[in-house]
């Protein structure tokens, strides 16, 4: 069979081909020059996580990512074994915290004022919804953050080295049951005062601080007692001797203010120690 013949094999013709590069278009040359400039070069140091070096690159430097683990395991992102109830917890108090600054526009912690600010916020105010989501969303974030303890006990993830940050959720959680305490007052009803009086009764119990608490009569100088109605835990917490305008300017401070800010270091040491520990632990 005869050999079948083309063209010759010319490598010069070869060696000038040319390749063609797609043309850009006015969206990515756009993006490189933005992305080339000195703003963006000094904000974000790291290219694009696209690699493992840069997806690292991308945690470290960044001030809310830096918190949490690079890495995590498999059984960590599964909604079976976490419940992804510390999430939710955190997402109601971002939630709460913004519905909270909507309502201290309309809201003024007075006797006069109290009460028929919040029936207009009710029923006059554009949004007015947003009181409600305040309400109930505080309900929840109280479920939530119980059965996030409750599943970080069952799976045994206060353990060593978690012991420290099992901690610090345990005062979490007192705090956000304060919070829900100081902001029951604030509606200003006959349900909220008469529920806070009797809550706040219990502060006379407190040991050594309360007038009524043991340990109480142990402080004394000579005959003199250091605690009593009118300088114990009960009267530091409602500002007088009975649930009236002081009780109601500190519980507005310490709901407003106060305890949100401590609670929201808790949370940067909380998701701070979670990488520390090496991520959230595994199925026992």
């Amino acid at each position: 069979m005869a050999a079948l013949k083309g063209p010759p094999y010319n490598k010069s013709h070869m060696a000038d081909t040319k390749t063609v590069a797609p043309k850009e278009g006015p969206g990515t040359r756009f993006w490189n020059w933005l992305t080339e400039t000195q703003v963006w070069t000094s904000v974000f140091r790291h290219g694009r996580p696209d690699s493992d070096r840069n997806r690292v690159l991308v945690m470290l430097s960044n001030v809310f990512l830096h918190l949490h683990p690079v890495r995590l395991r498999k059984s960590g992102v599964k909604l079976r074994y976490t419940w992804c109830m510390g999430g939710l917890s955190f997402f109601l108090f971002l939630s709460l915290t913004l519905t909270g600054l909507l309502l201290m526009f309309y809201y003024r912690p007075t006797l006069e004022y109290a009460y028929t600010d919040i029936v207009g916020l009710r029923e006059h105010v554009p949004l007015g919804i947003m009181r409600e989501m305040h309400r109930w969303g505080a309900h929840a974030m109280v479920i939530t953050v119980w059965l996030h303890m409750f599943r970080v006990f069952m799976t045994g993830s206060y353990k060593p080295p978690r012991e420290f940050n099992w901690s610090v959720g345990v005062i979490m959680l007192v705090l956000t049951l304060l919070l829900s305490f100081t902001g029951y007052l604030l509606p200003w009803d006959q349900l909220a005062i008469w529920a806070i009086t009797v809550g706040s009764g219990m502060a006379r119990a407190t040991p050594f601080l309360g007038h009524e608490g043991p340990g109480a009569q142990l402080l004394r100088l000579g005959d003199v007692p250091l605690i009593h109605a009118y300088d114990d835990a009960r009267f530091a917490l409602l500002g007088g001797s009975f649930v009236g305008e002081g009780a109601l300017l500190r519980f507005y401070v310490l709901h407003c203010v106060g305890l949100p800010l401590v609670i929201a270091v808790l949370m940067a040491v909380h998701f701070w120690r979670v990488r520390k520990d090496g991520g959230i632990s595994g199925p026992l």
